[in-house]
């Protein structure tokens, strides 16, 4: 009987992680919206070349049709048409403007959003501690806490002083309702001794990372849609596991808020299907 109920255990936790598979196609997603927006800067470079070139034909155009007034009275035609050329260029550059515009709206407003969610997460929970670490990687905002404001030595069991901290970050995610958060549980590479429901640190990683969020869910009210588990065990660590100072570095649970880039990825794909 007892062997029953530790394996029903195992398949539990095992059903609460999220797949492997999801957690790919997240990476994924975060690097092709990434490319895309290089993409996007390298297009809106060009349009700005193309703009600049467009002005000095203006001038030039100008200085031409300001000649031909100048020097004969009875070039009527000519001068007609070279002020139709320098409306149509002016009509060329006024429509450059509005897709430079629009492009650089879409490339600035995923900046402002992350920066703005930067400054409220420092604003509540603070960066005078060392042991809380916000950060910003390619356009995704990092929250990493150490394991020792979260749980007890080879424990999976959240403390009270970390309650206090994740109800800081509970507030700024509850404030973004659009937003997910993926939490991932970091190990340092001394094996877990297996208590018969816990392998190894594999398993550790991911049940720290569900015992947050479910602290998140059950008790500060985030959303659980919002919400990702992970676990990525030892094998990303922060510094070598060479001595007890580097690996409790590495012991930590980090937090990556995800803005649903999927509003700013359509404005970049609609404009660069114009400018094709």
């Amino acid at each position: 009987m007892r062997k029953i109920v530790i394996a029903l255990s195992v398949l539990t936790l095992l059903t609460s992680c999220v797949s492997k598979k999801k957690y790919t196609d997240l990476e994924a997603k975060n690097k092709e919206t990434q490319d895309l927006l290089n993409t996007a800067t390298v297009k809106l470079n060009s349009c700005l070349e193309e703009k600049a070139g467009l002005a000095a034909t203006v001038e030039g155009l100008k200085e031409k049709n300001q000649l031909l007034i100048n020097t004969s009275k009875d070039m009527t035609v000519l001068t007609t048409k070279g002020a139709e050329n320098i409306e149509k260029a002016l009509e060329t550059i006024k429509e450059k403007d509005l897709k430079i515009s629009r492009m650089q709206d879409a490339l600035t407003k995923k900046d402002s959003v992350t920066l703005a969610l930067v400054t409220s997460l420092k604003s509540s929970v603070g960066i005078s501690d060392p042991d809380i670490e916000i950060n910003v990687e390619k356009g995704v905002v990092f929250i990493s806490i150490a394991d020792k404001l979260l749980f007890k030595s080879g424990s999976y069991e959240v403390t009270d002083k970390a309650k206090a901290v994740l109800a800081k970050v509970a507030k700024v995610v509850n404030d973004k309702p659009d937003f997910e958060c993926m939490v991932e549980g970091h190990t340092d590479n001394v094996p877990y001794r297996s208590n018969g429901v816990l392998l190894d640190n594999w398993d550790l990683s991911v049940k720290r990372s569900t015992s947050i969020i479910r602290v998140l869910t059950n008790d500060l009210g985030v959303k659980p849609a919002q919400l990702i588990a992970a676990g990525r065990s030892s094998y990303i660590p922060l510094v070598e596991n060479d001595t007890p100072e580097n690996r409790s570095k590495n012991r930590r649970t980090r937090i990556v808020v995800l803005p649903k880039i999927d509003q700013f990825y359509d404005m970049i794909e609609k404009e660069m299907k114009k400018q094709q």
